[in-house]
């Protein structure tokens, strides 16, 4: 499966459009439609974030990476948190 096929699969599971998350993240309706047509794990990177923002879930959940589709906020490797 390829990355596009989750990410609209996601999107029809709630109850989602493609032209409603273009309209309201500014992404073109036409991506969403060529990833009906030929789907791709070819997808730009802050185009995952705007759709991942807009549909409140991680990347990681919308790359299939995990099926928790909660954002965990963790700190940056190499990262001491007391030096904050």
């Amino acid at each position: 499966m390829e990355h596009s096929d989750r990410i609209l699969q996601i999107i029809t599971d709630r109850g989602l459009t493609g032209y409603k998350v273009a309209k309201a993240t500014g992404l073109t309706t036409s991506m969403f439609t060529e990833w009906r047509k030929k789907p791709t794990s070819k997808i730009y990177s802050g185009n995952l974030v705007l759709i991942a923002d807009y549909l409140g879930c991680s990347v990681d959940y919308l790359l299939g990476r995990t099926e928790d589709p909660e954002v965990h906020q963790t700190e940056p490797r190499g990262v001491d948190p007391a030096a904050r």
